[in-house]
């Protein structure tokens, strides 16, 4: 905080402060307020991050517009000219105002992305698309390892994930099965970010892992629960060397990743591993024969019975439980949430359409009334106990 005199004045005075702790601080205030961090505030972190998305927009758009009058080299000669216009402007204010080359490195590495697809299809250089990921990956890991900060490395952790999915979206692109695959190793990835970095003091890194790992576990768990679809007779199952990579990238590096953080740490991937498996199977399966123009074809469906709904609340009640044990607010809250969600899932699909509109809706009023109810009873019951663990073990240090 730029105002600080006041309160070192009355912690001073009220004997917490010493001399020497007080220049510390002072010290610290300084180089803070020097390197451009201290002092900014949400109005200048939202006109940071608007100003680095309409630049970007800006650009892009002037770009877009005059394409076609450009020659490949030139356009080549522009792609690259953004990229590296923006991270030497990044550069060039990382001394004076830190927090402006950290949006500008961000925006010059979502440049990068843009420039690899771009400068692929100036040359025509069809083929393996996944690779630009991995090398729009790459280019973050290289901005992570120079830079240090936490923009960088969220976008490393980001891309990396997002290669090896798209990896196996392309080899298992029209097969059986691809999707139960694809929603397996999206949930078990999402599971290992929200406990892995739930932990963590880069709070961009930890706030942003989060909330996309929050969102792609629903959306893994959708997938799984569809994963045996198929839409002509003539469809095979997944060739038998992808499905070994990709149970590499479901269990095996999940489960070395987790163990960094030691045995314990292997204890909610293991079970994600577990529901991962286990849910796809839990599927009412049945074959229709639909007609499409001319052609006649025999499709296969699937929706999730009661063991998936089942499995799906038992895992949000072990993802609760497991952010109890670390003291995690976030992820309970979380977790009641999932819950919440599974429970509504099971009574739109199973009890919703065995009664009438009046009485659905009553079933839905009471399910969401007494539900809620108990939920965040619940909720603030778990609140309270990891309030008085933390501060017993506050007063044992």
């Amino acid at each position: 905080m730029p105002d600080f005199e006041e309160l070192l004045a009355r912690w001073r005075s009220a004997g917490v402060l010493d001399a020497q702790a007080e220049a510390r601080i002072r010290a610290f205030e300084d180089a803070q307020e020097k390197s451009g961090i201290a002092g900014i505030r949400w109005q200048g972190m939202i006109a940071l991050i608007l100003g680095a998305i309409l630049l970007s927009c800006g650009v892009a758009l002037f770009v877009s517009a005059r394409w076609e009058h450009f020659s490949p080299g030139l356009r080549f000669a522009i792609v690259l000219g953004m990229v590296a216009v923006v991270h030497l402007a990044g550069g060039l204010a990382r001394d004076k105002f830190a927090t402006l080359s950290i949006a500008l490195h961000a925006v010059g590495t979502v440049a990068t992305g843009a420039a690899i697809a771009i400068t692929g299809q100036i040359f025509n250089m069809e083929g393996h698309w996944p690779i630009v990921i991995l090398m729009w990956a790459i280019a973050a890991a290289c901005g992570w390892l120079l830079l240090r900060d936490q923009v960088q490395q969220t976008l490393t952790l980001l891309l990396v994930p997002a290669w090896m999915i798209c990896e196996l979206n392309f080899y298992m692109a029209g097969h059986i099965g691809a999707d139960a695959f694809m929603g397996r190793a999206l949930f078990v990835g999402s599971v290992l970010y929200l406990t892995f970095f739930v932990r963590s003091e880069r709070m961009v890194v930890r706030g942003t892992l989060f909330a996309v790992a929050a969102i792609a576990a629903v959306i893994g768990t959708l997938i799984m629960t569809s994963g045996w679809v198929s839409y002509s007779s003539g469809q095979t199952l997944v060739p038998f060397g992808v499905r070994i990579w990709a149970w590499i990238v479901i269990a095996a590096l999940p489960l070395v990743i987790a163990t960094f953080h030691g045995h314990k740490g292997l204890v909610p991937i293991m079970l994600a591993v577990g529901y991962a498996v286990a849910l796809p199977w839990c599927n009412r399966v049945w074959t229709q024969a639909e007609k499409f123009g001319a052609v006649q074809r025999t499709i296969t469906h699937s929706e999730p019975n009661l063991a998936a709904h089942a499995i799906m609340a038992l895992f949000a009640l072990i993802l609760c439980l497991w952010g109890v044990r670390i003291a995690s607010r976030a992820l309970v809250n979380l977790s009641v949430v999932y819950f919440g969600a599974a429970v509504a899932w099971f009574y739109f699909s199973n009890i919703w359409d065995k009664m009438g509109r009046s009485l659905g809706l009553i079933g839905l009023g009471v399910l969401f009334l007494a539900g809620g109810w108990v939920l965040e009873k619940t909720r603030r019951r778990l609140m309270l106990h990891m309030s008085a663990a933390d501060n017993a073990s506050a007063e044992v240090r």
